[in-house]
């Protein structure tokens, strides 16, 4: 009986044992219940509507959504909770009085997706005020009286992707937000409407991939109306961008202090919007994207020829990149035309139709055919030139210094409209020169109010008859054979 009394006392000193490990478990772990103004359903805290100063202490820590949201709260400030709530994440604060917030109020909840601070009283938002939420995904303002966003105020917030800032008194764009490869990669959403914005970055926004436009909304402020704006809101619509086919009746301009729909631009006559083709030379290398309004889309291209462009097919000069755009190694005559993109999403499927135009010649070889176009040009103006230089400024009169004729035969001049090609000799003279010619150059030039320009004559006048000479008279001309041998080169007399 001995054994039996000593295995009994045994069992029962494990049992104590056990009993003891488990009190002293219990009395380390902080025994958390939920807090008296809130309603808790499993991880979900509901804290709202309840005119609440300050957030309740003591949260437990296993809590997934907090919602403390239409109270009185003013301040968050880093010590907000003492409890590290490393499974939130969901935080609504939307509907309090928020006018400031500590840049260290977001490192208990390093997980947090959701955050929901819309209709407080924010003014600022601070650099580097949300940066340590590294996993946030969407993030409301709206509804606040935001007048300033620093730049690094959404720093190293790799994954968010909804960013609702309407409803504020924003007056700068914040382009460091959407450009293509900036602080935000997987921003899909921002919406910007109902704020003071007047200028947009155009030319930055028209270089944006379509799947961020598609989620740009900037209807419902005062932009300034001209026929850059008109283009790139056309271009949207042409592209059927949720951004703007969701709010056309919204999308305004302001000119001479009058609203116009940012379509109805007539006053300005603006030009229609067109589609561009894609342009190259021969032999450049050419990269066509699919600009799909989705990201992630699964994309196939097809050839004017309606063949199936493949991935890195060897000696291919045309081939589709692992991103899903079309590359071209060194663009040919031959692959101009129009290209098909057929991209397949989890949403939606998308066609996309692009045109490319190819120059037969070189980037290189075309400014060498500009280069001799202008040196043409000007040699042909130089020519023109030296011409009427040589016709119109003569730099001396010549005179005939031939035989010396009497006084008497001063009157059959040079300006006489007797001249003509016959030779001036009278053959019945003697002398040394009985087989020659007395040949004398003269330019013509007009003699009085019956001659013209050029020694022409003048319809209606008549010339003078010179005096008669022992030579024999001269006969005149009659008013055509004048008009075809006066001009301005020499006649040889």
């Amino acid at each position: 009986m001995q054994p039996q009394g000593d295995l009994r006392g045994l069992w029962l000193l494990l049992l104590s044992f056990f009993l003891l490990l488990f009190e002293v478990a219990r009395a380390g772990r902080p025994l958390v219940s939920c807090p008296a103004a809130c309603l808790c359903a499993s991880n979900i805290l509901s804290c709202s509507k309840q005119q609440l100063p300050n957030v309740p202490h003591s949260l437990p820590s296993y809590t997934a959504l907090l919602d403390l949201s239409h109270n009185n709260l003013s301040r968050l400030r880093a010590e907000w909770t003492p409890t590290r709530l490393t499974h939130l994440h969901s935080l609504l604060l939307s509907h309090n009085h928020l006018n400031f917030i500590s840049s260290e109020a977001f490192s208990p909840v390093p997980n947090l997706r959701y955050l929901d601070l819309s209709s407080n009283q924010l003014r600022t938002l601070d650099e580097f005020l949300f940066s340590e939420l590294q996993a946030l995904e969407v993030l409301l303002l709206y509804n606040n009286h935001i007048v300033a966003v620093d730049r690094s105020a959404f720093d190293d917030m790799a994954q968010l992707q909804k960013l609702y800032l309407s409803q504020n008194q924003i007056s700068r764009f914040p382009l460091e937000l959407v450009k293509e490869g900036a602080k935000l990669p997987k921003l899909t959403l921002l919406d910007l409407s109902s704020n003071k914005l007047k200028n947009l970055p155009l030319p930055d926004l028209q270089k944006l991939p379509a799947w961020i436009k598609n989620g740009l909304y900037l209807h419902n402020n005062p932009l300034h109306c001209d026929c850059e704006l008109y283009q790139l809101f056309s271009h949207w619509q042409y592209r059927q961008l949720s951004s703007v086919m969701d709010f056309q009746e919204d999308l305004y301009c302001v000119s001479s202090k009058k609203l116009h729909n940012v379509f109805n631009l007539s006053f300005l006559n603006c030009s229609e919007y067109k589609e561009h083709a894609w342009e190259a030379h021969l032999g450049d290398p050419l990269t066509i994207k699919c600009d799909t309004k989705q990201q992630g889309m699964t994309k196939v291209w097809v050839t004017p020829n309606n063949e199936r462009v493949l991935e890195e097919v060897a000696n291919s000069t045309v081939t589709v990149s692992k991103d899903g755009s079309l590359h071209f190694q060194h663009v040919q005559v031959e692959d101009g035309g129009v290209y098909t993109c057929y991209a397949m999403g989890e949403a939606f499927n998308e066609t996309l139709s692009v045109e490319l135009k190819v120059y037969n010649f070189t980037s290189h070889g075309h400014h060498d055919t500009l280069n001799t176009a202008y040196t043409t040009l000007v040699g042909c103006i130089l020519s023109v030139v030296l011409v009427l230089i040589y016709l119109y400024l003569t730099p001396c009169r010549c005179w005939c210094r031939g035989v010396e004729k009497p006084s008497s035969h001063q009157a059959d001049s040079l300006s006489s409209s007797m001249l003509s090609t016959t030779p001036n000799h009278d053959p019945m003279a003697g002398g040394d020169k009985d087989d020659g010619f007395d040949r004398r150059v003269a330019f013509l030039e007009p003699a009085g109010p019956g001659q013209g320009q050029n020694g022409k004559l003048k319809p209606g006048n008549t010339l003078p008859v010179p005096e008669a000479t022992g030579k024999g008279q001269r006969r005149m001309s009659d008013p055509e054979s004048v008009s075809s041998v006066f001009s301005d080169t020499p006649i040889v007399v």
